[in-house]
């Protein structure tokens, strides 16, 4: 049996129906084994990145392994992007690449290449994988698929990665006398997770100002159901990472939404005078700490749950104190402690009511937001694109400005999943993701939001919406230029846009540029009181549109804290304190 056939069966009895990717000759027999199998569907590219970002995006609503393809050289290394975004955000893909035959392979030697496009792609990948492999000899290739797929899926997930040279390729196997790979199995003591999940119960029972964090690790370990009892049988208020923003509607009534360096006053605001933070799959990254992890929940003891031993062994290594720290899966987590939540019911109305009033007096959209008839203002455009949503769409932001208005100014309905590449967050992320995640759902209505700068980084892959006929709606926030560059450089760089806006770049026509790609359908909104009417026409077309939304080019990120400021900040000191004074009495007031 010829190995690339071997390898297009394996992928369909791993549950494979879709790859991404592009051609090339060191990958030609893979492309043509996959071709021959009517198991698998291959979609064709225009950029390598896409491909990887699109693999990203497809596993991520399938919940199955994204897989991407690529040829040897330039091919693989345009991979690294997209790799990247699934390694940050622990999504689970496999990339297999091609390579030069191992007649042409450096090996020991010291020159810089000897076969044409031959690239260290192990090398230069190994640090952004969980496995990364060149197949070196035929009788390799099942231990090596089986151990990516495996890792890719299995305790913390990520990428992984096979360099396949071209002559493995084309070798001749025995399929019956390949080696597996057999993982080892942990045998583990629960014991002392035992002792560590009662340690949590007994501070849960205490607190007065409790706030549970959520983070995409209740997604990933698919224990949405078990985190939400904890949450309703503990009654505690719940703050949302980015990741797991989608987890719960906006009216989910224990939901204080977001929180950290640009999120909404509410959330910062009850992470910050609690008591007790419960972080569950979450790494507590410097977005929703702060950059002086130290100052972040300044008041509280903290419980976290991770899956990664390291990611707890950098809070001793930062200075930050952790009291019940607990390595692992949020599984056996919820497992252990949901039946035991019954001793930590206690009243909490006035921390509820507290929130609630936070929640009611800072909105994220302001009435004199819509008092600009020609120049449309962010979160006016992010509220009415979500009245116009319906319950179970998918929702893609991208990078810089626009990620963070659609995430701070999105109103979730039921159902409704909204993701990126959380902690990469490359422009040109979006349309190629969007592609991933249409495939994923059955190819139904998928709405990504991208400014325009981000747009043109990936804009090749109109054409692969178009091939397709992909019901992808694309709202591009074009504010001319990059607006969050232009925020850092009025902080800190005397408002002297270098490299920014319309001065240093030229910015096409993108409905125009959409068109030539052969999306018929598009929009340009430059009057608010156009905005919902083209909003809805964009969202109900039946096959591909883009609809271009002239934003204030002064519009900024607001609320922000400027880098190197505590999340404190975001607290009026006086709300603070009298809120401090009301639930504990001035005396015992921490800050």
């Amino acid at each position: 049996m010829k190995l690339s056939d071997y390898l297009a069966r394996f992928l369909v009895e791993q549950g494979v129906k879709t790859t991404f990717g592009i051609t090339g000759g060191a990958v030609a027999h893979i492309f043509d084994s996959i071709g021959q199998n009517r198991g698998l569907e291959h979609i064709c590219n225009h950029h390598e990145q896409a491909s990887a970002m699109a693999a990203d995006g497809y596993a991520r609503i399938s919940g199955e392994v994204g897989v991407g393809i690529a040829t040897s050289g330039p091919g693989a290394t345009n991979l690294l992007t997209g790799v990247c975004c699934s390694y940050y955000d622990s999504t689970p893909t496999v990339f297999i690449t091609g390579q030069v035959p191992r007649s042409q392979l450096m090996g020991k030697s010291k020159v810089r290449q000897i076969g044409f496009q031959e690239t260290d792609i192990v090398g230069i990948f190994k640090p952004v994988t969980k496995y990364a492999s060149l197949v070196d000899s035929p009788e390799k290739i099942r231990y090596d698929l089986e151990k990516a797929f495996y890792l890719a899926k299995n305790g913390r997930p990520g990428p992984t990665l096979l360099d396949i040279p071209d002559d493995i390729q084309r070798a001749d196997i025995d399929p019956s006398k390949l080696v597996p790979y057999s993982p080892e199995k942990a045998h583990r003591n629960l014991r002392p997770l035992a002792d560590k999940v009662n340690s949590a119960l007994e501070l849960m029972a205490r607190a007065e100002r409790p706030i549970i964090i959520l983070g995409s690790g209740v997604r990933l370990s698919g224990t949405y159901s078990s985190a939400r009892k904890f949450i309703e049988s503990t009654g505690f208020p719940v703050a949302l990472t980015w990741g797991a923003l989608d987890l719960f509607p906006d009216d989910y009534p224990l939901s204080v939404r977001d929180f950290g360096v640009t999120a909404n006053r509410p959330g910062n605001f009850a992470v910050q005078n609690s008591d007790l933070v419960i972080a569950l799959g979450t790494r507590l990254d410097t977005h929703e700490t702060g950059s002086d992890l130290k100052t972040f929940a300044r008041g509280a003891k903290r419980i976290v749950v991770d899956i990664d031993p390291e990611e707890l062994a950098k809070y001793e290594e930062r200075g930050f104190n952790v009291d019940v720290p607990i390595n692992t899966d949020l599984n056996e987590f919820f497992r252990m402690a949901n039946p035991l939540i019954k001793k930590t019911k206690k009243d909490l109305s006035g921390w509820l009511e507290r929130i609630a009033h936070w929640k009611k007096k800072y909105p994220i959209c302001r009435p004199e937001y819509y008092t600009d008839e020609e120049q449309i203002n962010p979160y006016v455009f992010l509220q009415a694109l979500s009245r116009e949503t319906s319950e179970g769409d998918i929702i893609i932001p991208e990078a810089g400005c626009n990620v963070t208005w659609t995430m701070q100014g999105f109103p979730l309905k039921e159902n409704q999943r909204m993701f990126t590449a959380f902690n990469h967050s490359p422009m040109g992320y979006g349309i190629p993701a969007a592609i991933g995640a249409c495939f994923a759902n059955g190819r139904k209505r998928v709405i990504t939001v991208v400014g325009d700068g981000g747009f043109m980084m990936n804009e090749q892959e109109l054409a692969t919406i178009r091939k397709h006929n992909l019901p992808i709606k694309i709202f591009v926030m074009n504010n001319r230029g990059y607006g969050m560059i232009k925020q850092t450089q009025e902080t800190w760089l005397g408002s002297r846009y270098m490299a920014s806006s319309e001065d240093s770049f030229y910015l096409p026509d993108i409905p125009g540029l959409a068109r030539a790609h052969g999306v018929e359908r598009t929009e340009s909104v430059l009057d608010i009181r156009e905005l919902e009417k083209k909003i809805r026409g964009t969202l109900n077309y039946e096959g591909p549109a883009l609809c271009d939304i002239g934003i204030h080019p002064d519009a900024r990120i607001y609320p922000k804290l400027a880098f190197g400021r505590p999340i404190e900040d975001s607290s009026p000191l006086l709300e603070r304190e009298e809120f401090l004074e009301n639930m504990r009495g001035k005396n015992e007031h921490r800050s």
